[in-house]
C-alpha cells in the first residue's frame, strides 16, 4: 500500500499544485517574508553601521503608514502590506489560519469571492488603522512613525466571512472538542478588542476592521430578512453583485409551476426529513467532516428553513 498520500509534505505539496486563489494568497506572502529575510541576512553580513535603517526603511517602504501625507506619498502600500510579514511566528500563525477557513470558504463559495473578501478585508482594515491614528488623541504623538504590516486583517475578513456563512461548521479543537466556527469568530473578534490598550493596539484596530468587512459582506448576499429598503438595500445589491457569479436561471421563459396538493407536499417534506435523518446519522458516527459538499449545502439550506 502507498502511504505516500498521507505524508504531510505530500499534502502541501498538493496543496501549491492545485493552483487556487487560497495556494496563491499562501505563496505570494511566502515568498515576500523570504525576499525580506534575504535583505534583512545581506544588511547584517555587509556590517555596515546604517544597516538596520536600511532594513527597517524597505519595510517601511512596504507598510502602510498611519501619516495621511506619507499615505499619498506610497498608495501602494495599501495593498503591499497585507503581504508583508518580518516576525516567522506573524507569518506562520497568519498562513495557517488563511489556509484552514480558506479551504472551508472555498467548500461553499468561489475563488473570485476569496479573492475579494482577502482584499477587501485589508483594505478596510488599513482603513479603520489610518482612521484610528488620526482620530483618536491617544495615537497623535505616533502618527508620523506608525506603519502596519501583516495578512491579519484580510485573513480575519476570511475568517468571518464563512463563520457568518456556515456558522454551524464545526472544528476540533484540542482541549475544546467541537467548535462551531461561528463562536471562533466571534471570539476572536472581542480578544482584538479587548486586548486594544495592549502593546498592538493598531493591529488589533486593522483585526477588527477586516473582520468588520467579512461580516457586511455575508450580510449582503444574505440579509437578514427580505424587508430592506433604501439604502441598504441599494448598497447591499451593489456588493453582492461583485462578488457573486450569476448562474443562467433553469427555467428562465418556463411557465411557473402548479403549486403542489397537500399529498404531495407531504411526501416531499418526508423524503427532505428522511435525507435529514440519514444526514445526521452520518454526522453522529463520523462527524461534521464527514459529510459531502452537496450534503453540507442540503443540511444547510434546510436548517435555514425551520
Amino acid at each position: 500500500m502507498n502511504h505516500s498520500s498521507n505524508h504531510p509534505f505530500s499534502d502541501a505539496r498538493n496543496f501549491f499544485r492545485q493552483k487556487t486563489v487560497l495556494s496563491y494568497l499562501v505563496i505570494i506572502n511566502i515568498f515576500v517574508w523570504i525576499v525580506i529575510q534575504i535583505i534583512r541576512v545581506l544588511t547584517f553580513l555587509l556590517d555596515n553601521p546604517d544597516a538596520s535603517t536600511v532594513f527597517s526603511s524597505v519595510v517601511d517602504y512596504l507598510a502602510v503608514p498611519a501619516s495621511l501625507h506619507l499615505l499619498l506619498q506610497r498608495p501602494w502600500t495599501l495593498i503591499t502590506y497585507m503581504f508583508l510579514h518580518v516576525g516567522i511566528w506573524h507569518i506562520l500563525f497568519n498562513m495557517l489560519w488563511l489556509f484552514w477557513f480558506g479551504r472551508i470558504f472555498l467548500e461553499y463559495m468561489t475563488e473570485k469571492q476569496m479573492l475579494w473578501v482577502y482584499i477587501l478585508g485589508g483594505l478596510t482594515g488599513a482603513f479603520a488603522y489610518i482612521f484610528a491614528f488620526n482620530v483618536f488623541p491617544v495615537f497623535q504623538p505616533m502618527v508620523m512613525n506608525s506603519y502596519a504590516l501583516g495578512a491579519s486583517a484580510s485573513v480575519m475578513a476570511v475568517v468571518t466571512a464563512i463563520a457568518f456563512y456556515v456558522p454551524n461548521y464545526t472544528l476540533y479543537l484540542l482541549f475544546f472538542g467541537r467548535v462551531k466556527i461561528i463562536y471562533i469568530a466571534i471570539a476572536l473578534f472581542v480578544i482584538d478588542f479587548f486586548t486594544i490598550p495592549g502593546g498592538n493596539a493598531g493591529g488589533q484596530i486593522a483585526h477588527i476592521g477586516g473582520a468588520l468587512l467579512g461580516f457586511i459582506y455575508v450580510r449582503s448576499i444574505r440579509p437578514a430578512s427580505s424587508g430592506s429598503y433604501g439604502i441598504k438595500a441599494s448598497f447591499s445589491s451593489w456588493f453582492s453583485r461583485m462578488f457573486v457569479i450569476k448562474k443562467k436561471s433553469p427555467a428562465s421563459g418556463r411557465a411557473s409551476r402548479r403549486p403542489l396538493s397537500d399529498e404531495e407536499f407531504n411526501q416531499q417534506k418526508a423524503h427532505q426529513q428522511k435525507r435529514i435523518d440519514m444526514i445526521l446519522d452520518k454526522i453522529s458516527k463520523g462527524g461534521y467532516d464527514s459529510l459531502t459538499r452537496e450534503e453540507k449545502e442540503f443540511l444547510f439550506k434546510s436548517s435555514g428553513k425551520h
